[in-house]
């Protein structure tokens, strides 16, 4: 089994995997549209974290890492991932491609929140998103983190991809952090 980690699970990784591999899906956007009641926020004020929805360009990517499980972890990881992921995700099977073209696209599993969970916040401009993030903190920590974290990592896996979504909302939310301007 292969799990495809495109928000935290690129940099907050607490299951076992036997490897992993950089690369992509495609027809997808990464977007900021999924309230966070669980870990990034609380029920009475909620956080904000990455889903994936539909793009209008089949082409368009979304880069993270692949990580391969092994046989006998399969159901001990899904039942963790499941849980993780319990606030409006669901598990859907798409085809990956591996950075590496040594390596042929393969199946896999991710987990999405659609439009239909009751947690999806859908669409707001950088600015209100950015507002949410920096005012809110949950079991996991501060909101901001995960935004700094997630930006940090994509550049370091893949620095020639440039993900507008994700950039421009790390730069609005460092404009409202009153942490960052001390550094």
């Amino acid at each position: 089994m292969w799990i495809f980690g495109y928000g935290s699970l690129v940099w907050k990784v607490d299951f076992k995997y036997d490897c992993k591999i950089v690369g992509y899906i495609k027809g997808y956007l990464r977007r900021f549209y999924q309230h966070s009641i669980d870990h990034r926020g609380v029920p009475e004020k909620p956080g904000r974290v990455v889903t994936l929805v539909q793009s209008d360009d089949p082409n368009s990517t979304v880069w993270g890492i692949a990580y391969k499980i092994k046989t006998e972890d399969v159901a001990q990881v899904t039942k963790h991932l499941d849980y993780r992921e319990k606030n409006g995700y669901m598990r859907k099977t798409i085809t990956f491609h591996p950075a590496d073209m040594n390596h042929e696209p393969f199946q896999l599993t991710l987990y999405v929140a659609t439009e239909e969970n009751e947690s999806y916040a859908g669409e707001a401009s950088i600015e209100e998103i950015a507002q949410q993030v920096v005012s809110c903190h949950g079991p996991s920590g501060p909101n901001k983190e995960y935004v700094y974290n997630l930006a940090a990592t994509m550049r370091k896996l893949v620095p020639d991809v440039k993900d507008d979504h994700l950039f421009e909302l790390e730069a609005a939310v460092r404009r409202l952090d009153p942490d960052s301007k001390k550094t």
